[in-house]
C-alpha cells in the first residue's frame, strides 16, 4: 500500500513536532531540507495535521495535536530508508519502542518534547516582549504564549533555566501594581511567587 503522505510532508510534520512553534519554509528548506509544496500544505491543512498562514510573502507553519498523535504513531513504524546500514536500521528499531515504553509509563509523549522545545520558545517570546537583555517582562505576558502545554511542564523548563544563572525569576515589589493575570501567572518558589523573568544575553 502506497504512502499516505510523501516524504517531505512526513519530514514537515516531524520537524514541526521538534519545534513547537512556527517555522516558515525557509526555515524548512534552511534548517532540514523540506520543500513543502502548495499541494501538500493544503493536504496537512486539510487533515488537521497542521496549521499554516501566510506571513508577508512566505507561508509559516505549527502543528497541530493530531499532527503530533499522527507522528507518534508513526514513530512505532517508520522503517529505514533502503539500502541503509546497519546502524541506522537498529536506531529506528530503538526509536520504534520509544512510544510504547513512554504510554506503558504513562508519560505523554508530547510533555518529552515540550520539556526540549519549550526552552527556546520562552526565549524567543522574551526576546519579542523586552527592549534589551536582562528587562524584566511579566509571566502574565509569557503564559498565553505557552497555552495548550501543560503548566507544571512550563514551571518545570522555566526552573531548569534559571539554574543555569543567566535566567531570572524575581516578585514585583510593587503589589499595588499586580493583577489577577500577574497572580494567576506567578510561579511558587520557595514561600515567593515570582512574577518577573529576566534573561541576560548569551557571553
Amino acid at each position: 500500500m502506497p504512502e499516505k503522505y510523501g516524504s517531505h510532508e512526513q519530514a514537515t510534520l516531524f520537524a514541526l513536532m521538534l519545534a513547537r512553534t512556527e517555522v516558515g519554509n525557509p526555515d524548512l528548506k534552511k534548517d532540514y531540507g523540506i520543500e513543502l509544496r502548495a499541494a501538500a500544505r493544503d493536504r496537512l491543512n486539510k487533515d488537521g495535521l497542521i496549521r499554516s498562514r501566510q506571513v508577508k510573502r512566505r507561508y509559516v507553519h505549527q502543528i497541530t495535536d493530531d499532527g503530533i498523535a499522527w507522528c507518534v504513531r508513526e514513530l512505532g513504524v517508520v522503517e529505514a530508508p533502503d539500502r541503509s546500514g546497519p546502524l541506522p536500521r537498529l536506531v529506528f528499531e530503538v526509536m520504534h519502542s520509544l512510544p510504547v515504553y513512554l504510554a506503558w509509563q504513562g508519560i505523554d509523549f508530547a510533555d518529552v518534547l515540550n520539556r526540549g522545545s519549550l526552552e527556546s520558545v520562552i526565549r524567543e517570546v522574551y526576546e519579542e516582549l523586552s527592549v534589551k537583555s536582562q528587562d524584566w517582562i511579566r509571566l502574565a505576558k509569557l503564559r498565553p504564549r505557552t497555552e495548550g502545554v501543560d503548566r507544571d511542564v512550563v514551571d518545570g523548563v522555566l526552573l531548569k533555566m534559571i539554574k543555569t544563572g543567566r535566567v531570572h525569576l524575581a516578585p514585583d515589589s510593587n503589589r499595588k501594581v499586580l493583577t489577577d493575570d500577574d497572580h494567576d501567572a506567578a510561579i511558587r518558589i520557595g514561600s515567593e511567587d515570582k512574577h518577573l523573568l529576566a534573561i541576560e544575553e548569551p557571553s
